[in-house]
């Protein structure tokens, strides 16, 4: 970065005799110009570690961080609230509440989820007991507005977020 100040340059850290040669003087200006990005970023190293923070480009390193892989096609704001949010959905994993919000934070939409965890029971002695016999989860959701929903995303979403034992149906609606 050209131009670019060094918060501790090379030149001052030197001896007295050399800070009055100008040899010694230009070289160490080379480092300074080399060491200022480095700096820069070590001071706002807080800053990087923060998706609402951090570069566009960097957000997307952060994503490998935490596990996720993100769609570079997606809107920056969208990516970095996942990113964000990702780690509290690891708690959450496994649960109806994770599973909605995985896929509302994937889709922008806001989904149903119906579930059918294989326990039932009847008021009626002898009738047959009602949901289904094998557990299985459905995922109910509007088609994005002004948008294509990628269908494999959502099904490889909806596979991390569920237990792993259910099975899993997607079914999408109109807008």
């Amino acid at each position: 970065m050209a131009g670019l100040p060094s918060p501790a340059p090379v030149l001052e850290a030197l001896p007295a005799i050399y800070r009055s040669d100008g040899v010694a003087a230009s070289l160490v200006a080379a480092f300074d110009d080399l060491l200022a990005p480095v700096f820069a970023t070590l001071d706002n190293l807080t800053a990087y570690l923060d998706p609402a923070l951090a570069p566009a480009d960097f957000v997307d390193w952060l994503a490998g961080w935490v596990g996720l892989a993100v769609d570079g096609e997606w809107p920056l704001e969208r990516r970095r609230a996942l990113v964000a949010r990702t780690v509290e959905l690891y708690r959450w994993r496994g649960t109806v509440r994770g599973l909605r919000e995985a896929v509302a934070l994937h889709t922008g939409v806001e989904p149903e989820i119906v579930e059918h965890g294989a326990a039932g029971w009847s008021t009626e002695p002898g009738a047959e007991p009602p949901g289904q016999a094998v557990p299985h989860v459905v995922v109910r959701i509007p088609a994005p507005e002004g948008g294509e929903l990628d269908l494999a995303r959502l099904d490889a979403v909806v596979r991390a977020a569920k237990p792993a034992h259910l099975g899993h149906t997607i079914e999408v609606g109109e807008p």
